[in-house]
């Protein structure tokens, strides 16, 4: 039984991080990242090495698609370029805990062939996991019902991304502006589709505000542990300052419920100042 905990990067300017080694310092505060720089490009074998060798083998990536494979193609004609990032992903081995497959908002429910046929041919020794923005996946009853059937072939998992905190009331910064302008406004999901579920759960500027919006999530992350699931948080607010002490953060709130949870690590500390 375990809970994974994390961010949408590994480093950011008001962490308390050496200047070296960023993601090493990342992995003792998380045990779980989303890897979102995949999106641009495929990386190089020698870059993801990197990563492998900087993080501990328990230590979790959910590791999005590239842009060229999912928004670009629509998930069609791209065997080879799957297979060329997966070969490149390969060193992370077990630090693999899922292909992230985010949709554009543009993706309906008309399109859950593609979506069928890509899973249907997708490597087995990976775990997949599926955003999707079209708002009718989540406002028709029978899209979502259609989305887990297409998910439930192939044993893929449905991850929501968390808005509600977001939208909760009118944003008071450019940073909550700036989120308001591109994340999802879609309806909460609460169902888990398979024993390793995801959620990117987004708050607000204020920690307590994004804490109080949160209560729902603990609760349920300690019923999918009852249910014997390994479920995977990613916290994020508008600018991520606070994201990394809120995931620690999330993860002590439930371990207070669940004391058998298998504890994060001790974080390193950051560069001790210089004269020079």
């Amino acid at each position: 039984m375990n809970l994974y905990v994390g961010c949408a990067q590994w480093t950011h300017a008001a962490w308390p991080q050496p200047s070296r080694d960023k993601l090493r310092s990342y992995a003792s505060w998380c045990n779980a990242v989303e890897s979102n720089t995949t999106f641009y490009a495929t990386p190089s074998r020698s870059s993801v090495e990197n990563w492998a060798a900087q993080t501990p083998a328990d230590f979790r990536f959910v590791v999005k698609l590239p842009q060229v494979i999912t928004h670009e193609r629509r998930l069609n004609n791209v065997d080879a370029e799957l297979r060329a990032f997966l070969a490149a992903i390969e060193p992370l081995g077990p630090r693999n805990h899922a292909v992230w497959i985010q949709l554009p908002a543009a993706f309906a429910p008309t399109d859950l062939g593609a979506l069928a046929a890509f899973l249907h041919q997708a490597p087995r020794e990976h775990r997949y996991a599926v955003e999707v923005r079209h708002r009718d996946f989540f406002d028709d009853p029978r899209a979502a019902t259609n989305l887990e059937r297409v998910l439930a072939r192939a044993n893929a998992e449905w991850i929501p991304f968390d808005t509600g905190t977001l939208f909760a009331r009118r944003p008071t910064s450019l940073a909550e502006r700036d989120a308001w302008m591109k994340k999802p406004r879609v309806t909460r999901r609460t169902r888990a589709l398979t024993g390793h579920p995801i959620v990117r759960y987004i708050g607000r500027d204020s920690a307590a505000e994004t804490v109080d919006g949160w209560a729902y999530l603990v609760d349920l992350v300690v019923t999918w542990l009852s249910e014997g699931r390994s479920p995977t948080i990613f916290l994020h607010t508008p600018d991520n300052a606070e994201a990394l002490n809120l995931a620690r953060h999330f993860h002590t709130t439930v371990a207070a419920a669940v004391p058998t949870l298998t504890p994060l690590p001790n974080p390193i500390e950051p560069d001790p100042p210089t004269l020079f």
